[in-house]
C-alpha cells in the first residue's frame, strides 16, 4: 500500500537588527494541489516532490508560507499558518497517514518567538495528538541557530551540505530517502544536537573554505563509521537572528542497534544509553574542532576605500566587488549605495551594480529610452547608509523583470525554485556606470538577473555585488578576481558592532 506524506512549508530567514517587520503580504503562500504542481521544479519542496513520485508515495499536501530574508515576523503569520495547516492536517489525519515531511529554513524569529521551528515542531507533537508516533521528516538550510526544540520535537532533520546552496533540492531528496528507510528497516530514528559558543558572520561560513570545510568532512567521516548515524549536520548559524540559540552547532539522527525492528525513539536499556553516549562524543569532537578554526571562521571585511582605491582599472577581465553588508540574501534590503557612491567618485568605467529601488523604478516610467534625468538613487532602507546618492541618468531599458534561474542549483533556486519575479525594473546609466534598478529584493545569485535585461555579466570590467558567499556559484566562473569591502549595511561582517541583547555569552567573537 502507498504510504500517505502530509506536506507542509515554512521559511524564512530573520534578521532581528532590521527595522520593522515581515508581514502577511511579503510571504508566498502556496496551497494544496498547487503544492503538488511544484513537482519537477527546483526548490527542496520540489526535490521533495520528485523523490516521492519515484517511491510511489501519495503526498498530502496542505500550505507553504515564505518568504525573502528580512526583518522579524509578524506573529499574525505564525497563526495563520499554523491555521491553515491543522485544518488541512485534521481533514487527512482522519483518513490515515504514515508520516509529516516538511521544508524548513532554521533562522525564523517571529515578534513573540525566537524558535519559531521549534515552535512549529512542538506544536505538531502536543496539539495533534495523532503525531505522536508518525515520524517527522525535515530538510533545512545549512544557515539555521538549531535548537534542543526542533531536536525534541523530530526524528530526523536533515541539513543542506553545500554553501552557496548548490544542493537544497539534493538534500531534501536525501531526507526522503531516509524517510524511506525508516519504513523498509521498521525503525523510528531520533535527533540529538551540541552547540558550540561560537558565532561567525555568513563570510565565515563558505563551504568550500576552512573551517566549513573540514567540519563537513569530519561529518560525513562519522556517517560512514556507523550505519546508525543516519545523518550529521552542520549548522553553520544565522549570526544576524539575535537568539539564545543564534550560533554554530552540530545535530545528528540516530538509531540505537537494539531498536531496529521496533518503531520508537526511545533508548531505555542501559546499553543503549552507553552507546548514545558514545555518539555524542563524536558531536563533542566536532564542537572541539569548531572551536581550534573559531578564528578562520571570523571573517571580517576591510574597509571599502582601502580596497576599491588600488585597484587596476585596466587589469583584463571582470573584477567582482562583493558588499557582505548589504547581503540580500541575508535580509538587507540592497539598496545601499557604498559601491555606487565608490564607482562615481572614483570614475570608474564599465562598471555596475543592481539596487533595489522601487520609487525610483515608478518614478523612471515617464521616461523612453535615451532619455535623461536627474534623481535620488538607493539608500532608503537603511539607517546607517548614507541616504540617497542623487545622479543623473539616462533610461536604457526597462522589463518587467522575470526571468528564469540559468543554474537550478543555484543557491536562489534552493529559496525561490526556477523563476523569480524582480518586480518592475529599470536599466540606467551614469557615466560608466550602469546600474539596474529593482522593485522586489534580488539576491545576485544567478546571472539571469542580468541577461534577462539584454545585459550580459561577462562584458562588464567591474561589478558590485551585493552578497557574502551565495553569489560565487554564478560570479567565480566568469571573474578573473574578487574583493570583499565593508560599507555601511545592517549585514556587517563585524559582529561586534551588532547591538547583541538575547545571545548566550560567553560567545566568540564578541567575549574576548
Amino acid at each position: 500500500m502507498s504510504k500517505r506524506i502530509l506536506l507542509a512549508g515554512f521559511y524564512h530567514e530573520t534578521h532581528t537588527f532590521l527595522e520593522g517587520t515581515t508581514g502577511l503580504s511579503e510571504f508566498q503562500i502556496t496551497r494544496d494541489q498547487e503544492l503538488i504542481d511544484r513537482r519537477g521544479d527546483a526548490s527542496p519542496m520540489g526535490g521533495f516532490l520528485d523523490a516521492a513520485e519515484k517511491f510511489g508515495w501519495t503526498v498530502l499536501p496542505t500550505v507553504d508560507y515564505r518568504a525573502m530574508p528580512g526583518a522579524i515576523v509578524e506573529d499574525e503569520v505564525i497563526e495563520r499558518f499554523w491555521v491553515e495547516f491543522k485544518k488541512r492536517a485534521e481533514t487527512y489525519f482522519r483518513k490515515g497517514i504514515d508520516a509529516i515531511y516538511l521544508v524548513l529554513h532554521g533562522a525564523m524569529v517571529s515578534q513573540s518567538l525566537m524558535d519559531v521551528e521549534g515552535e512549529i515542531l512542538s506544536r505538531l507533537r502536543s496539539e495533534l495528538p495523532e503525531t505522536a508516533e508518525l515520524p517527522l521528516f525535515a530538510v533545512y538550510d545549512l544557515h539555521a541557530n538549531f535548537t534542543q526544540a526542533m531536536a525534541s520535537s523530530s526524528n530526523c532533520l536533515v541539513a543542506y551540505r553545500e554553501n552557496p546552496h548548490t544542493d537544497a533540492r539534493e538534500s531534501a531528496m536525501r531526507a526522503v530517502t531516509l524517510l524511506s528507510r525508516c519504513f523498509t528497516q521498521n525503525v523510528m530514528p531520533k535527533m540529538i544536537w551540541a552547540k558550540v559558543p561560537i558565532v561567525w558572520p555568513p563570510t565565515g561560513v563558505a563551504t568550500a573554505n576552512v573551517p566549513m570545510s573540514l567540519l563537513e568532512k569530519s561529518a560525513r567521516e562519522i556517517e560512514e563509521e556507523n550505519e546508525n548515524v543516519w545523518v550529521v549536520n552542520v549548522n553553520a548559524g544565522y549570526s544576524f537572528a539575535d537568539t539564545p540559540d543564534t550560533g554554530v552547532s552540530f545535530s545528528m539522527a540516530i538509531t540505537a542497534p537494539e531498536l531496529e525492528g521496533q518503531l520508537k525513539p526511545e533508548l531505555s536499556n542501559s546499553e543503549s544509553e552507553d552507546w548514545e553516549r558514545c555518539v555524542r562524543m563524536k558531536l563533542i569532537q566536532l564542537c572541539d574542532l569548531a572551536m581550534a578554526w573559531k578564528h578562520q571562521g571570523n571573517v571580517v571585511d576591510p574597509p571599502i576605500d582601502e580596497v576599491i582605491s588600488g585597484l587596476d582599472h585596466k587589469a583584463p577581465g571582470l573584477t567582482v566587488i562583493v558588499e557582505p553588508s548589504d547581503n540580500i540574501g541575508g535580509g538587507a534590503p540592497g539598496d545601499g549605495t557604498g559601491i555606487l557612491r565608490a564607482f562615481v567618485k572614483l570614475g570608474f568605467q564599465n562598471a555596475a551594480v543592481a539596487i533595489n529601488d522601487p520609487e525610483t523604478v515608478k518614478t523612471l516610467e515617464r521616461l523612453t529610452p535615451g532619455e535623461r534625468m536627474r534623481l535620488p538613487i538607493g539608500g532608503k532602507g537603511s539607517p546607517v547608509d548614507p541616504g540617497p546618492l542623487e545622479l543623473e541618468v539616462e533610461l536604457v531599458s526597462r522589463s518587467d523583470g522575470r526571468f528564469e534561474l540559468e543554474n537550478k542549483k543555484s543557491h536562489l533556486a534552493s529559496m525561490t525554485g526556477s523563476v523569480f519575479h524582480m518586480g518592475p525594473t529599470a536599466v540606467v546609466r551614469h557615466a560608466g556606470v550602469t546600474i539596474l534598478l529593482t522593485s522586489y529584493r534580488t539576491a545576485p545569485f544567478d546571472l539571469g538577473q542580468w541577461r534577462s535585461q539584454g545585459i550580459d555579466p561577462e562584458n562588464f570590467s567591474f561589478i558590485g555585488v551585493k552578497a557574502a558567499v551565495a553569489h560565487r556559484a554564478a560570479y567565480d566562473p566568469i571573474s578573473a578576481r574578487s574583493y570583499w569591502v565593508d560599507t555601511p549595511g545592517p549585514c556587517t561582517s563585524n559582529l561586534k558592532s551588532l547591538p547583541f541583547k538575547h545571545i548566550l555569552h560567553p560567545v566568540f567573537p564578541l567575549d574576548d
